[in-house]
């Protein structure tokens, strides 16, 4: 069993969806658990839920396309928390459409989201824990981060971006004792994910509980082990092929 009890975690995108559900297993866990996301008061929901559970969390409203947002959330973990030993990477967002038309601001948007505001929270965090010599970095990438679908064109780039992202890190954050790896999921049940495939059936969709438990996993492992990558596909998808 996973004992997170005296860690702090960092959750983006935590208000709703997979990260709602990460950062309340998290807490369960024992982790004080950091929530950032746009929505104020989804986030107070999600704090209510996991005091209620006997669990701590310091919710913190954030526009992850923001840079000064994103510096001034770490502040926050700084001078509350003060230390940062799990972050987890889940805020994302989507508009989907074919390529021959995608509106480029909507382009834009995508990747200051998913891919810049990534990037600037592993570096924030980085500089938190490169002196401690310790933590681990978990990006929330997407089957699409490996694999193309229609009308998905922009999004895909930016989850791609995120893997490329995730390799490059985890080489540089290996020497100082940091862990860094990237979850996969295919289709999971949630809004976001039948906005972008309206077609699918959502009593065949992954759970965000199961990401949440894969999050987990990832965190019980001894310090001989390692995972780099993990794909989580529908159980009634093909196996091995991403689809």
């Amino acid at each position: 069993m996973t004992d997170l009890t005296g860690q702090v975690a960092l959750v983006t995108g935590a208000s709703r969806g997979i990260g709602r559900t990460i950062s309340i297993e998290l807490a369960k866990k024992g982790a004080e658990v950091v929530l950032a996301a746009r929505n104020r008061d989804a986030l107070y929901q999600v704090q209510k839920e996991i005091t209620g559970g006997g669990g701590r969390s310091l919710p913190v409203e954030t526009d992850i396309s923001k840079e000064e947002d994103i510096e001034r959330l770490f502040e926050k973990v700084k001078s509350g928390p003060g230390k940062l030993d799990i972050l987890v990477n889940n805020a994302a967002t989507g508009t989907w459409g074919k390529l021959v038309d995608f509106p480029i601001e909507d382009f834009d948007r995508i990747m200051s989201v998913n891919l810049r505001g990534l990037y600037l929270c592993c570096q924030q965090a980085m500089r938190m824990m490169v002196p401690v010599r310790k933590g681990f970095i978990i990006n929330i990438s997407s089957v699409v981060g490996f694999k193309g679908y229609p009308n998905q064109s922009a999004y895909t780039a930016s989850k791609h971006g995120v893997m490329g992202i995730t390799k490059s890190l985890a080489v540089e954050a290996q020497e100082h004792n940091i862990q860094v790896s990237a979850i996969q999921p295919g289709g999971v049940d949630t809004g976001f994910a039948t906005s972008a495939r309206p077609d699918l059936d959502t009593s065949i969709l992954i759970l965000p509980e199961d990401i949440a438990n894969t999050v987990l996993y990832l965190l019980s492992l001894s310090d001989r082990a390692m995972v780099d990558q993990v794909y989580v596909r529908r159980r009634t998808g093909t196996p091995f092929t991403g689809v």
